[in-house]
């Protein structure tokens, strides 16, 4: 333990020594921006060009791996071969012991890529060829097929066109092994939007899809010149059109069933699923320039804050980088700590630089214990926990028919709500119950329950997390509102008080918020997934408004820091001292002072 502080400390001395001898460097950075980084070859150049000389090695790690190849300052760098006791190999080039140039990575099950990588990452132009038959060529971003890209499939059938982290996104040529084909558009790996089915026997299908089916206004023509034109729809009620004869053959197709479309027609035509890739190269560890006892000092296994544990993920001192005034990178801190095993975070396309002028202490992830206090009975709070809960059994279980996603506007009317009562002894409509009688608000209900439906919510999930038998955990308010906060016990939903006030300012924004996520499903918005009312009946007649909302720190990825972000600088300080800032503390605006570089595909989505 005495070691551990002793590395930590060390290692944080070595980085406040650096940041005072670069402080012209904060002005270039004195606010956040984000930008598209085309990559890290001209930081690759700069780092070949150091002292250390170029010999060729061969090497066998404790663990039984073994290395053979250029070697310089205790990594692989220039061409080198690297094989790991459970099989898989990579031949090709590194650059200060990341796989980064052209190389060759294979599988023991006898998949291989060839191409280019990039920090460990597949990525860049290559060919993977898997151990089914399948095979790709085309653009690699991250590990994931991203651009454009060819695949054959064993079965005979193949896909050229375009792809979006690991599935066909965009347009595209999909060929089935007997010739028909479909081209056009593509969403999540299934036909979707615009486009095209030629069968082979010449007949077509060109309008528009949806989840691979016609669905929408759409023409189907035979080999005759007879077509049908109308609204398609695999729901016979929603199915209409028209039927256009031929000049030459008036009485060909005079019986056909549109819905013969969806029963014959497509039957037999099924996309080839994507192979899952078990293990990708960059989660391969690498044995070199580390000891055991020094790794695990370095490197706990990491958590989660709800405790759960994160693979092959980095800590803070592997992506730290200090920029001089020129703005060159200067050496990186990180490398002066040995390398343990290749980052995880990059698959997500996100770079951070920092370049805070407050220096932040930073720590070794620990597993941190759940937040909050769990409700128990005779607490202050209880009876309002067990109301809560009984609402939101009743208003999910409430059977109610299904809706499409276009809601009518007065739906949103703030007048468009439920109320319940909820006797002891039960009712009709609800259950007997120990707590004093209460009535229930719903407001909006059908809104919310699309959006529950939208967001892929399950309504026995929904209501196992919050009514289950776990009690609801109550936190502090971080904030000046006076709300209280409460955190189910699997910590995926957040339960917020909120004021009269504050619900009518939901309401009002409810459409525009509805119509908002429909339109961009990878919105960063925040989820709401209900908002709900209790009243006590009696001689106190207090009401309690509050929102559900989903909880953003329930996630596998481990949290390094918080930010409670306004937009604003009034008043949004910690008042904590530097060395009490760990991954718990709330940090305000004026502490993000970061770079963002995103790879440049994912920086044009970013700004659409």
């Amino acid at each position: 333990m005495s070691k551990e502080k002793g590395v930590l400390k060390a290692w944080e001395a070595t980085v406040r020594k650096t940041q005072a001898a670069k402080k012209r460097a904060n002005n270039l950075f004195s606010t956040t921006s984000v930008a598209h980084v085309e990559g890290d070859k001209n930081n690759d150049e700069n780092d070949s060009k150091g002292s250390g000389k170029l010999y060729h090695v061969e090497k066998v790690f404790p663990n039984n791996d073994y290395y053979t190849g250029q070697w310089s300052n205790n990594f692989p760098h220039g061409q080198g071969k690297y094989l790991w006791t459970d099989g898989c190999m990579y031949v090709g080039e590194w650059t200060r012991g990341k796989t980064t140039g052209k190389g060759r990575f294979s599988w023991p099950f006898g998949a291989t890529y060839e191409g280019e990588f990039k920090n460990g990452y597949m990525d860049g132009t290559g060919i993977y060829i898997g151990s089914n038959g399948n095979s790709y060529k085309g653009q690699w971003v991250m590990n994931l097929k991203h651009g454009h890209g060819m695949k054959n499939y064993a079965n005979g059938d193949w896909y050229e066109g375009e792809w979006r982290r690991g599935l066909q996104e965009g347009k595209g040529r999909y060929q089935w092994k007997n010739g028909s084909y479909y081209i056009g558009e593509w969403k999540k790996g299934e036909i979707c939007g615009k486009g095209m089915f030629v069968w082979t026997n010449g007949n077509i299908y060109d309008g528009l899809w949806e989840e691979g089916l016609p669905k929408g206004n759409g023409t189907f023509k035979w080999v005759d010149g007879s077509s049908y034109v109308g609204n398609w729809s695999k729901d016979p009620s929603e199915q209409n059109g028209t039927y256009y004869r031929s000049v030459s053959s008036p009485e060909a197709n005079h019986e056909w069933d549109p819905h013969d479309v969806y029963n014959v027609d497509l039957d037999d035509y099924k996309i080839c699923p994507s192979e899952k890739v078990l293990i990708f190269p960059s989660q391969k560890k690498l044995a070199f320039g580390r000891s055991s006892k020094f790794e695990d000092s370095l490197k706990p296994t990491r958590t989660s804050t709800d405790g759960r544990v994160s693979v092959g993920m980095e800590s803070p001192l592997d992506r730290l980088h200090v920029r001089d005034g020129d703005g060159d990178e200067s050496s990186d801190v990180a490398s002066r700590i040995p390398m343990v095993e290749n980052s995880e975070d990059d698959l997500l396309g996100l770079h951070i630089n920092d370049a805070s002028p407050r220096e932040l202490p930073m720590t070794v992830p620990r597993r941190a214990d759940k937040q909050g206090e769990a409700i128990s009975k005779g607490q202050k709070n209880y009876e309002l926990m067990l109301n809560l809960q009984l609402g939101i059994r009743h208003s999910v279980g409430r059977p109610a028919p299904a809706t499409s996603l276009d809601l009518k506007p007065s739906t949103f009317d703030p007048k468009e709500k439920v109320w319940t009562r909820f006797p002891p002894e039960g009712s009709k409509y609800t259950p007997p119950h120990q707590s004093s009688e209460f009535r229930w608000k719903d407001y909006c209900p059908l809104v919310f329950r699309t959006l529950r439906n939208l967001f892929n919510v399950d309504p026995a999930d929904y209501m196992i997390s919050i009514c289950g038998n776990d009690a609801l955990r109550e936190l502090s308010s971080p904030g000046k509102s006076g709300s209280f906060f409460y955190l189910t016990n699997d910590d995926r939903y957040m339960i917020k008080t909120i004021k009269k006030a504050e619900v009518k300012v939901i309401l009002r924004m409810l459409s525009a918020y509805y119509n908002h996520v429909r339109a961009f499903e990878n919105t960063l918005v925040t989820k709401f997934y209900g908002l709900h009312c209790v009243k006590l009946i009696g001689p106190i007649q207090k009401k309690v408004r509050f929102i559900i909302m989903e909880n953003l720190f329930c996630t596998e990825y481990t949290i390094d820091r918080r930010f409670d972000l306004k937009g604003s600088s009034v008043g949004r300080t910690i008042d904590k001292p530097k060395t009490d800032i760990d991954e718990t503390s709330i940090l305000k605006d004026p502490d993000l002072n970061f770079i963002f570089q995103l790879q440049k595909s994912w920086f044009q989505e970013f700004c659409r």
